[in-house]
């Protein structure tokens, strides 16, 4: 057997057809065993790299400079005339898939939120539920997507944000690189680029399905921003502050992609 395949591999005479399948077989799995060696010593490498020191989660530091890459390339191309597909408000999904509930404490006291919105010169407005209603309202049906792979064609509606800025003279903070949002009790945050947040699709929502936010989707105010995955729609907005820092990200500090765009 051994002079057989010999004798294929140095011989200069025309191959017969099952001498061309055993060549074949042969430098397939030669090609086969060093892509999974290849992978294995990628694996082994990659485990002895440093974890990312920044944001934390445990991610190795080469994961997290893709992730990074990535942003920057999108940052890039990212563009507010670039609209998410919209849908009939009669395709959206009556009963909208409730999923994650951290932040929403079962304690929360809805008589008495106020959105605090810090500004840049550390000044704190403190607005009402009523305070926000009082601007243009918008809506928005679209297919909202979960970074765990579902989606569901939803309708929102509420303030865009950036009228919400405009309205209350927070334009020296709109020239900021980021937002911060936290739930009241701060047990869930996230942090956005600006250029995505001022996207003209982003919402500041106080209404799922034309009537009020439910308790559970984040009553009574939630972000909703299109081009994001489901993992930036802060539910129940407590805190609002911007930074040229990216603020703190609840689910990029456990290992996740921290710009989340679609």
């Amino acid at each position: 057997m051994g002079n057989f395949i010999t004798n294929i591999f140095r011989s200069n005479k025309k191959l017969t057809v099952d001498q061309l399948i055993v060549k074949k077989t042969i430098v397939s799995f030669f090609f086969l065993f060093l892509f999974f060696g290849g992978c294995i010593w990628a694996w082994k490498w990659l485990h002895r790299q440093p974890p990312d020191s920044n944001i934390g989660g445990g991610i190795r530091q080469p994961l997290r400079d893709v992730l990074n890459t990535n942003e920057l390339i999108f940052n890039k191309i990212f563009s507010k005339s670039h609209l998410t597909k919209t849908y009939p408000v009669s395709q959206a999904v009556k009963r909208v898939r409730f999923n994650g509930n951290i932040g929403l404490g079962n304690d929360f006291d809805t008589a008495a939120w106020k959105l605090y919105v810090i500004k840049k010169n550390g000044d704190t407005l403190a607005l009402k539920l009523d305070d926000i209603k009082k601007l243009p309202k918008v809506d928005i049906t679209f297919n909202f997507k979960c970074i765990e792979g579902w989606n569901q064609i939803t309708h929102w509606s509420g303030v865009r944000f950036s009228d919400f800025l405009k309205a209350y003279g927070l334009i020296d903070e709109s020239q900021m690189k980021y937002v911060g949002l936290v739930t009241p009790g701060e047990d869930y945050y996230v942090g956005i680029d600006m250029p995505s947040i001022l996207h003209p699709q982003t919402i500041l929502c106080y209404e799922l399905n034309n009537r009020p936010l439910p308790i559970k989707e984040g009553y009574p105010l939630r972000l909703i921003i299109p081009v994001k995955y489901g993992i930036k729609h802060l539910k129940r907005i407590g805190t609002m502050y911007f930074s040229n820092n990216r603020p703190p990200d609840y689910w990029a500090e456990r290992g996740y992609d921290y710009y989340a765009g679609l």
